[in-house]
């Protein structure tokens, strides 16, 4: 486990270095003050539009956490999901899993409420495969309905995309066919794969779409109008690149989610693209992060409270 933490670690350090070499060769060809102009031409209607978005996103993930627990058979109040969740989120997305993982946050809050270590582990995987089968759902139809999309990124013919979108598609229609019939549970190795009961596999299909594409929706809103290629194409382009910035371990996707929009959106003027993820990084990641950092303040500020009455 060390050798492969060690490996991940330098994997990470590696796609930093490759995408912020790639971001200084753009950034040669990029005025600063374009891009703030970029950003002072958003309309306030699409600024409200990328904040409505935020607020989607993050709701979303705190139905992964609430998804986990009517799995589990716990009862916890809606607000502490939503405070734990966010607080989880915006921690990991910024920081990165190399550095600090949203167990230890998870760990800390759902022990004060009686779960148990391994009770709080199933919580951890259930709300990663949530996100995974989110991923591979939105991922299947983006291919389907728009498999030219990866043309942007790599050339590949449109029908080896298109297939490999069905056999995404016929994936997530396996995992809910094993929940409706029963299937034993699926073992790799040491990793298990029990499966749900099948409203809580609906909640899953819809709980992880969801989150992704208000996210992208972010990106969207914050993009000029003219050029702009479709909501499906932002899409398939944000799960592309969350996904790289996910297996690099950067903290907050650090150039990746830059370096994979300039390269696959060569229509648009570059600086209206860094401009929108500016939007996305300030709405989905420090305004959260900052909210985030008080709530655990607040958090342990209470639990010393409680200890010192005791």
């Amino acid at each position: 486990m060390k050798i492969r933490n060690a490996a991940w670690s330098v994997f990470g350090i590696g796609a930093v270095a490759v995408s912020v070499y790639i971001l200084y060769r753009e950034f040669r060809r990029i005025s600063f003050a374009e891009v703030a102009d970029s950003l002072a031409a958003i309309t306030a209607g699409n600024w409200a539009l990328a904040i409505c978005a935020t607020l989607v996103a993050y709701g979303a993930l705190a139905w992964y956490d609430r998804i986990a627990i009517l799995h589990l058979g716990k009862k916890v109040s809606w607000l502490f999901i939503s405070l734990c969740s966010f607080t989880t989120y915006a921690l990991s997305h910024n920081i990165g899993a190399s550095v600090i993982s949203g167990a230890v946050v998870r760990y800390r809050a759902y022990s004060t409420r009686g779960l148990t270590g391994q009770e709080i582990g199933v919580l951890i995987v259930f709300c990663s495969f949530t996100f995974a089968l989110g991923t591979v759902l939105m991922g299947g139809l983006a291919l389907t309905i728009e498999p030219h999309i990866v043309r942007r990124l790599i050339d590949v013919p449109d029908w080896i995309s298109f297939s490999i979108g069905v056999v995404l598609l016929a994936l997530v229609g396996l995992y809910a066919l094993g929940s409706w019939r029963h299937f034993p549970p699926w073992q790799f190795k040491r990793f298990t794969l029990q499966y749900p009961r099948l409203p809580i596999v609906a909640r899953q299909m819809l709980a992880g779409p969801l989150e992704l594409a208000a996210a992208a929706a972010i990106i969207y809103f914050a993009l000029p109008a003219a050029g702009n290629p479709g909501y499906l194409v932002i899409l398939g382009i944000f799960l592309a690149s969350f996904t790289l910035a996910l297996l690099s371990h950067a903290p907050g996707g650090l150039g990746v989610l830059e370096v994979t929009f300039l390269a696959a959106l060569p229509e648009l003027n570059p600086n209206d693209v860094l401009a929108a993820l500016i939007v996305f990084r300030l709405l989905y990641l420090l305004i959260p992060f900052a909210f985030a950092l008080v709530v655990v303040l607040l958090f342990e500020k209470t639990q010393l409270g409680r200890k010192d009455l005791e």
